[in-house]
């Protein structure tokens, strides 16, 4: 069985070393990265070293991107669901230790003790019920929400606490239990959104998907917030090929499907998909 110090080891030490730089007063964005590429490479060196798996706690898009920077093979990702957004790391291959890995992943199912009186929860209620119980959130994963349900993919050392101690989900009164996957039916669905561009350049694409300014767009990517199938991209101007996701941090993910044609004034027409 997998020593659980090991899952851990992330998460404490980017906690400890974050916290005395933040004191120090150093360069924190250019010194996280730093300090978040460190650790990776920690977490690897310790899976070959000693022939074992290790994992990360739940990364966001931005650090499964400076994971791909640091290491380029040598690892996979888990999200507990297909298409999650947050994932945790698995250092070490099959092929190398001669067994399969089992990432640290539980889903907990959280539902309305009574729907009749239910309040209609987000995303928002249910992570906030879960902060409130000073959960850490690289802890927990994706909390995927269907007809006022929530599932949540969490670390499995949280699992139990959590299924103890959540009670309540904004004024609603829940119910927590394990299960072993999200019920096909439940998973997210995409919503279909037809689109007329100029041009597949990624800075067009989002504005025309998030009805924002180019300018806004612009400025997301320039900000570090853009991803092309899990990948940071610093290019406004580099065009999307077909069936690509685009995650955009404080808008969500859509998916590039295929061209419908063109309008008489040469424009594109194409689909999307919005997660």
């Amino acid at each position: 069985m997998q020593n659980p110090l090991h899952r851990g080891f992330y998460c404490l030490k980017y906690t400890i070393i974050y916290g005395i730089l933040k004191k120090s007063g150093g360069d924190s964005v250019a010194d996280e990265k730093e300090i978040l590429k460190k650790r990776f490479r920690e977490l690897y060196n310790r899976s070959q070293n000693r022939g074992i798996y290790v994992y990360s706690d739940f990364l966001n898009a931005y650090e499964q991107a400076l994971l791909d920077e640091e290491i380029r093979y040598g690892y996979t990702l888990c999200g507990g669901y297909p298409d999650a957004e947050r994932k945790l790391a698995c250092f070490g291959n099959e092929n190398d230790f001669g067994y399969s890995p089992c990432p640290p992943v539980e889903i907990v199912c959280i539902s309305p003790l009574s729907e009749k009186f239910a309040d209609d929860l987000t995303h928002r209620d249910f992570l906030g019920s879960l902060m409130g119980l000073g959960i850490k959130r690289e802890t927990l994963g994706d909390i995927v929400i269907n007809k006022n349900k929530g599932y949540l993919i969490c670390l499995d050392t949280m699992a139990n606490y959590i299924i103890d101690n959540l009670t309540k989900v904004r004024h609603t009164s829940v119910t927590c239990e394990s299960c072993n996957e999200i019920p096909l039916e439940d998973l997210p669905q995409p919503k279909e959104k037809m689109i007329i561009v100029s041009s597949l350049r990624l800075d067009v694409l989002i504005s025309g998907v998030y009805d924002i300014s180019r300018s806004k767009s612009s400025a997301l990517i320039d900000g570090e917030k853009v991803f092309i199938n899990g990948k940071l991209t610093k290019s406004n101007s580099v065009n999307i090929e077909n069936g690509s996701m685009i995650s955009v941090r404080g808008y969500g993910r859509f998916r590039y499907t295929e061209v419908l044609g063109t309008t008489k004034k040469e424009r594109i027409r194409i689909m999307c998909e919005i997660y």
